[in-house]
């Protein structure tokens, strides 16, 4: 069952385009991670699901209720939507209680249940509901808002960008408290984002925007794996883009001869490589090619690693575990694990003009 369904919208401010023909299905009671830099469409496009702003063309349907376009226009306080803003938006003069509670009715804010369920869903403790927004960490703050949104039972709950403001450990802890309260309230929501690794982990399906297009929706893995193209290879995630010859299912390129997927395209390419592919080994062997190690960043779990190809080979970055960071100026041989897959060949200037960033 599809919850929402989105067909070619479009919507201009003045001579900007923010959108322009976008599609897009949100299974129901799933959660779908609406990925972009800034300035790509994202926040419009969550507005327009929202029934802030109306789109000049195109429709939007939550199920079988078409709510936007040919002629449609269903207030927003009518459509069932619970919404997160990236601050949270909290009432300041009012508690907890009475902020996770304020869109509900008077029977519904009297009892104690509804209220109970909700800090319970949140993973908050229920003595926390007599405080002020103030009086709790921005990671709180957050699950208050999120409680808020899912108090009077939403069709569709919008999150924008609601993380952003947390420091990175409150961040990943807070992320994954809301994305397990979503799915334990059986709710169907949609989040955007400009962080690709929240995406990814948090996500049932990616939708990958550009310049106000939706570019690539898949599961998190296939964006990942299998990219629309180069541009949204780089975007999501680090990429190592060199040049190869494509024969059937084999790769002739620096690093060797290498495997590529299926039906990838033939004769000269573009090879995409994720830098956890790339296994350092010890120097002294007959099998890959050989590299001297350059600068290393250290992350603690794990490193990356530029590498100098020899002789004379272009520069790649490779992943790899923290306990197992090369030294610079070492020597290693270099082997690729997994299949790689390949684009049509173009200049790396053309890919970064259109890349995600518009620029």
């Amino acid at each position: 069952m599809t919850a929402l369904t989105i067909r070619q919208v479009t919507k201009s401010f003045g001579p900007v385009r923010a959108l322009s023909g976008v599609d897009l299905d949100v299974p129901a009671e799933s959660l779908t991670a609406v990925l972009g830099p800034s300035g790509c469409g994202k926040t419009t496009l969550l507005r327009l699901i929202a029934g802030f702003t109306t789109p000049d063309a195109g429709t939007i349907a939550f199920g079988d209720q078409q709510v936007s376009g040919a002629g449609v226009s269903i207030r927003p306080q009518r459509r069932g939507v619970g919404y997160v803003p990236q601050e949270g938006a909290l009432f300041p003069h009012l508690d907890i209680a009475a902020n996770i509670t304020f869109g509900l009715s008077r029977a519904a804010r009297r009892s104690r249940q509804r209220l109970d369920d909700l800090l319970d869903l949140v993973e908050l403790e229920r003595r926390l509901a007599t405080r002020y927004p103030h009086e709790l960490s921005g990671g709180q703050q957050q699950r208050v808002a999120l409680a808020r949104a899912l108090a009077p039972k939403p069709s569709i709950v919008l999150l924008d960008e609601p993380f952003s403001s947390l420091d990175a450990a409150l961040r990943l802890s807070t992320a994954q408290a809301v994305a397990q309260a979503l799915r334990a309230a059986h709710a169907t929501a949609v989040l955007v984002t400009h962080d690709q690794d929240e995406a990814l982990s948090l996500a049932d399906q990616v939708a990958v925007m550009r310049d106000g297009r939706m570019i690539q929706v898949g599961a998190p893995d296939t964006v990942y794996t299998k990219p629309a193209d180069p541009a949204v290879a780089t975007f999501v995630g680090a990429a190592v883009l060199i040049p190869a010859t494509v024969r059937g299912q084999s790769a002739d390129c620096a690093l060797g001869t290498l495997t590529v997927a299926p039906g990838s395209v033939q004769g000269p390419a573009q090879l995409l490589i994720r830098p956890e592919q790339i296994q350092l080994l010890a120097e002294h062997g007959a099998d890959g090619v050989t590299a001297r190690v350059g600068e290393v960043s250290y992350f603690g779990h794990d490193a990356t690693v530029q590498l100098h190809l020899e002789p004379g080979g272009p520069d790649i970055v490779a992943r790899v575990m923290g306990n197992r960071t090369p030294q610079p100026g070492t020597r290693v041989r270099l082997a690729v694990d997994g299949l790689t897959a390949a684009f049509p060949c173009e200049p790396w200037a053309s890919v970064a003009r259109r890349s995600l960033s518009g620029r």
